[in-house]
Protein backbone atom coordinates (compact mmCIF):
# COMPACT_ATOMS: atom_id res chain seq x y z
CA UNK A 1 0.00 0.00 0.00
CA UNK A 2 1.51 3.32 -1.13
CA UNK A 3 0.32 6.88 0.68
CA UNK A 4 2.40 9.75 1.89
CA UNK A 5 -0.73 10.66 4.80
CA UNK A 6 -3.53 8.74 5.94
CA UNK A 7 -6.03 10.54 3.81
CA UNK A 8 -3.47 10.20 0.67
CA UNK A 9 -4.85 7.82 -2.21
CA UNK A 10 -3.53 4.27 -2.12
CA UNK A 11 -2.56 2.40 -4.97
CA UNK A 12 -1.96 -1.60 -5.45
CA UNK A 13 0.60 -1.97 -8.35
CA UNK A 14 2.53 -4.90 -8.98
CA UNK A 15 2.06 -8.96 -9.47
CA UNK A 16 2.67 -11.36 -7.06
CA UNK A 17 2.73 -14.96 -6.54
CA UNK A 18 1.69 -16.38 -2.74
CA UNK A 19 1.10 -19.73 -1.52
CA UNK A 20 -2.02 -20.54 0.75
CA UNK A 21 -1.70 -22.03 4.27
CA UNK A 22 -4.09 -25.06 5.24
CA UNK A 23 -6.21 -22.15 6.94
CA UNK A 24 -6.58 -20.24 3.90
CA UNK A 25 -4.51 -17.22 4.88
CA UNK A 26 -2.53 -15.42 1.69
CA UNK A 27 0.23 -13.16 2.25
CA UNK A 28 -0.22 -8.82 1.62
CA UNK A 29 2.34 -7.33 -0.46
CA UNK A 30 3.90 -5.41 3.02
CA UNK A 31 4.24 -2.12 0.95
CA UNK A 32 -0.01 -3.32 0.25
CA UNK A 33 -0.62 -3.42 3.68
CA UNK A 34 -3.53 -0.90 5.23
CA UNK A 35 -2.84 0.66 8.88
CA UNK A 36 -3.34 -2.00 11.75
CA UNK A 37 -7.21 -2.76 12.05
CA UNK A 38 -8.27 -1.32 8.50
CA UNK A 39 -10.68 -3.57 6.80
CA UNK A 40 -11.04 -4.49 3.60
CA UNK A 41 -13.86 -6.13 2.01
CA UNK A 42 -13.86 -9.01 -0.18
CA UNK A 43 -15.58 -10.02 -3.52
CA UNK A 44 -16.32 -13.00 -5.24
CA UNK A 45 -15.77 -11.52 -8.55
CA UNK A 46 -16.87 -11.98 -12.29
CA UNK A 47 -17.10 -9.73 -14.65
CA UNK A 48 -18.56 -9.23 -18.41
CA UNK A 49 -15.77 -11.37 -20.86
CA UNK A 50 -14.33 -12.70 -17.60
CA UNK A 51 -14.21 -16.83 -17.80
CA UNK A 52 -13.12 -17.07 -14.51
CA UNK A 53 -14.02 -15.50 -10.97
CA UNK A 54 -11.22 -13.90 -8.77
CA UNK A 55 -11.37 -12.42 -5.08
CA UNK A 56 -12.05 -8.41 -5.73
CA UNK A 57 -10.38 -6.96 -2.40
CA UNK A 58 -11.39 -3.24 -2.45
CA UNK A 59 -9.59 -0.74 0.82
CA UNK A 60 -12.15 1.06 2.37
CA UNK A 61 -12.64 3.80 0.26
CA UNK A 62 -13.00 2.18 -2.58
CA UNK A 63 -15.41 -0.09 -0.80
CA UNK A 64 -17.24 2.78 0.58
CA UNK A 65 -18.01 3.62 -3.11
CA UNK A 66 -19.44 0.63 -4.17
CA UNK A 67 -21.62 0.56 -1.40
CA UNK A 68 -23.09 4.22 -1.92
CA UNK A 69 -23.44 3.64 -5.87
CA UNK A 70 -25.35 0.37 -4.71
CA UNK A 71 -27.48 2.45 -1.77
CA UNK A 72 -28.19 4.84 -4.94
CA UNK A 73 -30.03 2.67 -6.68
CA UNK A 74 -33.63 2.11 -6.57
CA UNK A 75 -35.22 -0.39 -4.06
CA UNK A 76 -37.93 -1.30 -7.12
CA UNK A 77 -35.41 -2.39 -9.70
CA UNK A 78 -35.21 -5.81 -10.06
CA UNK A 79 -31.80 -5.74 -11.65
CA UNK A 80 -30.70 -3.42 -8.76
CA UNK A 81 -31.99 -5.67 -6.14
CA UNK A 82 -30.01 -8.76 -7.89
CA UNK A 83 -26.89 -6.89 -8.26
CA UNK A 84 -27.19 -6.16 -4.58
CA UNK A 85 -27.67 -9.52 -3.76
CA UNK A 86 -25.29 -11.09 -5.66
CA UNK A 87 -22.45 -8.93 -4.36
CA UNK A 88 -24.19 -8.73 -0.73
CA UNK A 89 -24.28 -12.67 -0.57
CA UNK A 90 -20.46 -13.56 -1.65
CA UNK A 91 -18.60 -10.86 0.20
CA UNK A 92 -16.79 -10.34 3.73
CA UNK A 93 -15.36 -7.88 5.30
CA UNK A 94 -11.27 -8.91 6.55
CA UNK A 95 -8.57 -7.72 8.62
CA UNK A 96 -4.78 -8.63 8.60
CA UNK A 97 -2.96 -10.76 11.05
CA UNK A 98 0.14 -9.72 12.78
CA UNK A 99 1.86 -11.59 10.40
CA UNK A 100 0.22 -9.39 7.19
CA UNK A 101 -2.35 -12.06 6.15
CA UNK A 102 -5.79 -12.37 5.41
CA UNK A 103 -7.91 -15.23 6.42
CA UNK A 104 -10.05 -16.04 3.52
CA UNK A 105 -13.44 -17.52 4.56
CA UNK A 106 -14.09 -20.98 2.87
CA UNK A 107 -17.55 -19.94 0.94
CA UNK A 108 -15.48 -16.80 -1.31
CA UNK A 109 -12.26 -19.42 -1.40
CA UNK A 110 -14.22 -21.90 -3.17
CA UNK A 111 -16.35 -19.81 -5.12
CA UNK A 112 -13.00 -18.30 -6.99
CA UNK A 113 -11.46 -22.03 -7.17
CA UNK A 114 -8.06 -20.83 -5.15
CA UNK A 115 -6.46 -23.29 -3.95
CA UNK A 116 -2.43 -24.23 -2.59
CA UNK A 117 -1.25 -20.52 -4.49
CA UNK A 118 -3.00 -17.21 -5.46
CA UNK A 119 -1.72 -14.35 -7.80
CA UNK A 120 -2.30 -10.89 -6.15
CA UNK A 121 -2.95 -7.98 -8.96
CA UNK A 122 -2.54 -4.55 -8.44
CA UNK A 123 -5.41 -2.47 -9.93
CA UNK A 124 -4.41 0.73 -8.57
CA UNK A 125 -7.15 1.39 -6.45
CA UNK A 126 -8.20 -2.11 -5.23
CA UNK A 127 -6.52 -5.50 -6.37
CA UNK A 128 -7.55 -8.89 -6.93
CA UNK A 129 -6.59 -12.27 -5.88
CA UNK A 130 -6.43 -15.53 -9.01
CA UNK A 131 -6.00 -18.74 -8.74
CA UNK A 132 -2.68 -19.30 -10.98
CA UNK A 133 -4.25 -20.80 -14.00
CA UNK A 134 -7.27 -18.91 -14.22
CA UNK A 135 -4.97 -15.50 -14.25
CA UNK A 136 -2.72 -16.86 -17.00
CA UNK A 137 -5.97 -17.32 -18.81
CA UNK A 138 -7.21 -14.07 -17.96
CA UNK A 139 -4.10 -12.93 -19.17
CA UNK A 140 -4.20 -14.44 -22.52
CA UNK A 141 -7.75 -12.34 -23.00
CA UNK A 142 -6.48 -9.62 -21.77
CA UNK A 143 -3.59 -9.30 -24.90
CA UNK A 144 -6.44 -9.54 -27.34
CA UNK A 145 -7.96 -6.43 -26.28
CA UNK A 146 -5.05 -4.63 -25.02
CA UNK A 147 -5.09 -2.40 -28.09
CA UNK A 148 -8.75 -1.30 -27.52
CA UNK A 149 -7.78 -1.01 -23.76
CA UNK A 150 -5.36 1.55 -23.87
CA UNK A 151 -7.46 3.52 -25.92
CA UNK A 152 -9.31 4.12 -23.02
CA UNK A 153 -6.44 6.49 -21.41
Amino acid sequence: MSATTENARVTFKGEYDFGVDEKRRVQIPAKWRPAEGTVLSVHVWKAEGQRHPCLLVLPPATARKLEEKLEGMSFSDPKAEALRRLLGADCDDLTLDSAGRICLPEKLANKAQLGKKAVLVGLFDRFQIWHPEHYRDTNVSDEVVRSDAIKLI
